[in-house]
C-alpha cells in the first residue's frame, strides 16, 4: 500500500475485450511486466466473444479477474461492468490494444492526489512506436463531433507546448484514461447507449459541467494501435462506424447543452449532419427536384452506406430522444458550468471538421443564418440577495449588494434581490425586486451563481441543502455574531443567548454550505478561517486544492466609488444652517450601540471652549431599514448633547437618512470625518464602511484605535489614531485635523493615493475572478471522496494492538475503563453490522 512513506491508491485496470484476446494478452503482459505501480488489480470484462477468447484470456491473465458479459454491450457497457466489480478508489480504462509506459499510473495518480478538483487524467497517447499522436489534447465542434487534436499526425510536427504541457481539456480518451471511482459511479459511469465512441467524450463534458476538472498528463503514456480491435470485427465502407459517431455527436449535444444554446445550435446540427451524409456520398442533391423534371422515373436510387449512416443515425437519435430527455433533466439540473465556460476547453468549436466542399458551403450558411458564433456567448446568471432596504437611502449592506450588482453586470446577466419589504431602487442597469421567502424559488432558480449576505440563505431551504449544484458565495463582511453580543445587551440574559445561538447557526449553515466567500480585512479573514476550521470545513481536501485557501475566502472590502464625489445639491450647511466659515466634524453613518458618540460629544464639548467655531454633525440617526431597531445609544447621544447645551449649536443631528445618491454633498462640506467606538471584541474584526466615505471625499480621519482601519489611518497617515474613552486626546485629534493645515493638507494627499486601492472595481476583483470560473468547492464536488483509506491491522498485529489498548485503559482507569471500552467496542460492531 505504500511506496516511500506515501500511501498509494488502490488502481483497478479495465480491459473491454471483444474477439480480440492476442491484443488483450499483450495488454495483460506490459501490465504485469512493465507497469511501475505496486497497488492494482486488473479487470477483464469479455463482451461475449464467442470462440476461445475467455479460455485463451484466462489462461494468461495470472491475478487478473476475467468477467464475462452475457451480451456486448460496447466499450461503454463492458467498461462500467468492469467498474461494478472494481474495489480501486481510481479507476484505468485502457483498450486492450493498448501498453501502458511503466509511469502511466504513477504519473496520473500523483495529478488525482494532488488536485482534489481533477476528477478524471487525461493520458498522452502514442502510435505503437511512439512517433506518432493518438491523443495529446481534445476538442469539440458546435454540432458535437468529438475529436483528438493532432491525432495521425507526427509527433514532431506537434509543437512541444502542445503535447508536453499539462493542460485541462474537455475530455480524455477512453483508450487511456483515469477517474475516481466515486465520481464515476456518481456520474452513472459511460452512457451505454452510446455503445462505443463519444462515450468518454460525453464524460468529459458532463464532469465538466458538474465542476469537476479532465487533466491531460503528458507524464502518463500509454501506445496505442488504433482500431486494433474495431478492425477484428469491421471494415471502414460498411458505414457502421460513422453510423455510431453521427448518431452519439447529436445524443451528446442534446445531452449536455442549455436550454438557450440547444434551442439555436440542434436544428441547425440536424440539419448539418444531412449535408454531411450526402456530401459524403457525393448525391446529386437536385435528382428529385421537380423543377428539373424529365423522364418519370421510379426505380431505387442507389445510397452509398455512408450516406445512409447518416440518415439512420438521425433517425435513431430520435428513437432515443423519450431516454436522452431524461438524462438531459439530470445533467441540466446538476450542472454548475455555463457553455461559454467550455469554450477555451472546446478548442477551435467553430472548426468545420470535414474537407468536403459541399458540405464545407453548408457549413458556413448554417452557423451564419442561425448566428453560432454568437450562441456560446451567453452571459452567465448572478442573483444578488440581500436584506436590506434597497431605496435611495441605503445603509451598508444594500450599498455593498447594489455595488456587487452593478461590476458584475458589465460581464454577466445579473438580478439584485431584497428580501426586505421595503425596496424602492433608484435606476439600475439590472433588474432589482423584492422578495418574500416564497419568491425565492424562481430567481434562484434562474441563477448560475447565488450571492448572498445576512441571514437569507435561512430563506432559500433549496439552496441550503448540501445536495445543492448550485454555486453559491456567501458575503460574511459582516460578523453579525459579534455585534449582537454588544447589540443585546438590554435583553434578559436568556433571550440574550438564544438570539446569539441563532445568529451563529445561520452563520455556521452559510460556512457549511458555501463555495466561495467574501470578508472585508485580512483580520476578518483569520477570524472566518478559524470558524471554517471549528466546523471541519478545512478538509484535506480543500486544502490540497489551495494551501492558500485564497480560493474558498478572500479578501474583499466595502469599496467607494471610482469617480470622485461632485457636488449635485445643497449639503450639510445649508441643511443645518452651519456657517461656511466653521470647522464641521462629520459623524457618517448610523449611531448602534457598538460605536462610542458619548466620548466623541465630551471631546466637543471641551475643544469648542478653545474652538468656538467647530461643529459635529451626524449624518443619520434613523436606520433606512424599518426592521432595524432604535438603538438606546442614539437617545442617549441626543440627551447628553442637550444636558451639556450643545444640540443646534456645536452638535447637530439629521434624524433622517441622508439618500445614497446625495450624501457626497454632505461629505464636500465637512473638514474631517471621525468614528469612535468603545475596545471589545466587535471593534477588533469590525470594518467601518463609513470611513471609507471620508476617503472618497478627501477628509482627513480621527478615529479611536483597536480596529483594522485604525491600522491603515496610522500606517498611511491618514489623520490621528486615539485611545478608547480618551476625551482630551480625541479633542487634540481633531483640533489637529481641523486647524493645522499643513497636516490636514499632507493627509488629504495621501488619501488621494490609497482611495484608490478601495474603488469598487478593485476590492471586487476576487469575486469578479471567482465570477468568471466559478466551480463548487473541492469538498461540495459530486462524488468527492478518500483515494486511500487506512488499512485495519489484521492477525498477529491486530493482536498486539489490542493487547497495547488493553495495558493502556488499564493503566488509565482499572477494569472498570477496560469494561466501559470493551462495551464501547462490542456497541460500534454491532452498529456497523445491523
Amino acid at each position: 500500500m505504500v511506496q516511500g512513506d506515501t500511501p498509494l491508491p488502490l488502481v483497478s485496470v479495465i480491459l473491454v475485450n471483444y474477439r480480440g484476446a492476442e491484443h488483450t494478452i499483450a495488454c495483460l503482459r506490459a501490465l504485469r511486466e512493465d507497469l511501475d505501480y505496486p497497488e492494482l488489480e486488473v479487470l477483464v470484462v469479455d463482451n461475449a466473444s464467442g470462440g476461445d477468447d475467455v479460455a485463451r484470456i484466462k489462461a494468461a491473465a495470472g491475478d487478473a479477474r476475467v468477467i464475462e458479459s452475457g451480451a456486448n454491450t460496447g466499450f461503454a457497457g463492458g467498461c462500467n461492468l468492469g467498474a461494478r466489480h472494481a474495489r480501486g478508489s481510481v479507476l484505468a480504462f485502457l483498450n486492450n490494444d493498448a501498453r501502458p509506459d511503466a509511469a502511466w499510473a504513477k504519473a496520473a495518480v500523483d495529478v488525482l492526489r494532488a488536485e482534489p478538483t481533477v476528477a478524471a487524467v487525461a493520458s498522452k497517447v502514442l502510435d505503437w512506436d511512439g512517433t506518432g499522436v493518438d491523443f495529446v489534447d481534445a476538442g469539440l465542434t458546435w454540432f458535437g463531433m468529438g475529436y483528438k487534436r493532432h491525432a495521425g499526425g507526427p509527433l514532431a510536427d506537434v509543437a512541444p507546448g502542445e503535447h508536453d504541457v499539462a493542460k485541462d481539456v474537455l475530455f480524455a480518451t477512453g483508450s487511456a484514461m483515469f477517474v475516481r471511482a466515486e465520481v464515476f459511479h456518481a456520474l452513472g459511469g459511460f452512457d451505454e447507449r452510446f455503445f462505443m465512441f463519444y462515450e468518454d467524450v460525453d464524460l468529459g463534458w458532463r464532469l465538466n459541467l458538474r465542476g469537476w476538472r479532465v487533466r491531460y498528463v503528458p507524464e502518463s503514456v500509454a501506445y496505442h494501435r488504433h482500431h486494433g480491435t474495431m478492425s477484428e470485427v469491421d471494415a471502414p465502407d460498411t458505414g457502421r462506424e460513422t453510423f455510431l459517431l453521427e448518431r452519439n455527436a447529436l445524443a451528446a449535444l442534446y445531452k449536455n447543452l442549455s436550454d438557450e444554446t440547444l434551442a439555436k445550435v440542434l436544428p441547425a446540427a440536424l440539419a448539418l449532419a444531412v449535408r454531411r451524409a450526402t456530401a459524403r456520398g457525393e448525391l446529386d442533391p437536385t435528382q428529385l427536384d421537380l423543377a428539373k423534371a424529365g423522364p418519370v422515373e421510379t426505380a431505387p436510387v442507389a445510397i452509398p452506406r455512408t450516406t445512409l449512416a447518416g440518415v439512420l443515425a438521425i433517425d435513431q437519435f430520435v428513437e432515443l430522444l423519450p431516454s436522452l430527455a431524461e438524462s438531459r433533466a439530470a445533467e441540466q439540473a446538476a450542472r454548475v458550468r455555463t457553455d461559454a465556460d467550455l469554450i477555451p476547453l472546446m478548442r477551435k468549436a467553430m472548426e468545420p471538421a470535414y474537407p468536403l466542399p459541399r458540405y464545407l458551403d453548408a457549413h458556413d450558411i448554417l452557423a451564419d443564418v442561425f448566428g453560432i458564433e454568437a450562441v456560446f456567448g451567453q452571459r452567465r446568471k448572478v442573483l444578488v440577495i440581500t436584506g436590506d432596504a434597497i431605496t435611495d437611502r441605503m445603509a451598508g449592506p444594500a450599498i455593498r449588494a447594489w455595488n456587487i450588482a452593478t461590476v458584475l453586470s458589465a460581464e454577466h446577466d445579473v438580478r439584485l434581490v431584497t428580501v426586505n419589504p421595503l425596496a424602492a431602487p433608484p435606476p439600475a442597469p439590472f433588474p432589482v425586486s423584492a422578495a418574500k421567502k416564497r419568491d425565492l424559488t424562481e430567481p434562484v432558480e434562474w441563477a448560475d451563481i447565488v450571492i448572498l449576505q445576512g441571514h437569507v440563505l435561512e430563506m432559500a431551504p433549496a439552496l441550503k441543502a448540501q445536495d445543492s449544484s448550485k454555486i453559491v458565495v456567501c458575503d460574511l463582511y459582516d460578523p453579525m455574531h459579534l455585534e449582537l453580543l454588544e447589540q443585546g445587551k438590554s435583553a434578559p440574559d436568556d433571550r440574550r443567548a438564544a438570539d446569539l445561538a441563532g445568529v451563529t447557526r445561520v452563520l455556521d449553515a452559510q460556512l457549511l454550505r458555501g463555495d466561495f466567500f467574501l470578508c472585508a480585512s485580512e483580520r476578518q479573514r483569520l477570524f472566518w478561517l478559524g470558524h471554517l476550521a471549528a466546523l471541519g470545513r478545512l478538509s484535506p481536501r480543500l486544502y490540497d486544492a489551495d494551501p492558500t485557501t485564497q480560493s474558498l475566502l478572500s479578501v474583499v472590502p466595502f469599496g467607494l466609488s471610482p469617480e470622485p464625489p461632485v457636488r449635485t445639491g445643497p449639503g450639510l450647511r445649508a441643511t443645518l444652517d452651519i456657517d461656511g466659515a466653521d470647522r464641521v466634524v462629520l459623524w457618517a453613518g448610523g449611531v448602534y450601540s457598538w460605536f462610542d458618540p458619548l466620548t466623541l460629544v465630551h471631546a466637543i464639548d471641551r475643544l469648542r471652549q478653545r474652538r468656538p467655531d467647530v461643529k459635529l454633525v451626524f449624518l443619520g440617526m434613523k436606520h433606512p431599514n424599518p426592521e432595524v431597531a432604535e438603538m438606546d445609544i442614539g437617545a442617549r447621544t441626543i440627551h447628553l448633547a442637550d444636558r451639556l447645551g450643545l444640540t443646534d449649536k456645536h452638535v447637530y443631528f439629521n434624524e433622517q437618512w441622508v439618500p445614497f445618491g446625495e450624501r457626497q454633498n454632505w461629505l464636500l462640506d465637512a473638514n474631517c470625518g471621525v468614528t469612535t467606538h468603545y475596545e471589545h471584541v466587535e471593534t477588533t474584526f469590525a470594518f467601518r464602511t463609513r470611513v471609507l466615505d471620508y476617503l472618497w471625499a478627501g477628509l482627513p480621519i480621527v478615529t479611536t484605535d483597536g480596529d483594522a482601519f485604525a491600522d491603515l489611518v496610522r500606517d498611511e497617515k491618514l489623520g490621528v489614531v486615539v485611545p478608547a474613552e480618551d476625551v482630551d486626546a480625541l479633542a487634540d485629534a481633531l483640533e489637529r485635523v481641523l486647524y493645522d493645515e499643513d497636516f490636514a493638507a499632507e493627509c488629504r494627499a495621501r488619501i488621494e493615493v490609497v482611495a484608490q486601492r478601495f474603488a469598487w472595481p478593485t476590492a471586487l476583483a476576487p469575486l469578479v475572478e471567482f465570477c468568471r470560473d466559478p466551480r463548487p468547492a473541492a469538498d461540495r464536488l459530486i462524488g468527492s471522496a478518500p483515494l486511500t483509506a487506512e488499512v485495519p491491522p489484521r492477525g498477529a498485529e491486530a493482536v498486539r494492538r489490542d493487547l497495547a489498548l488493553v495495558k493502556e485503559y488499564l493503566a488509565d482507569g482499572g477494569p472498570k475503563e477496560l469494561a466501559r471500552r470493551v462495551a464501547g467496542r462490542v456497541r460500534k460492531v454491532a452498529r456497523r453490522r445491523g
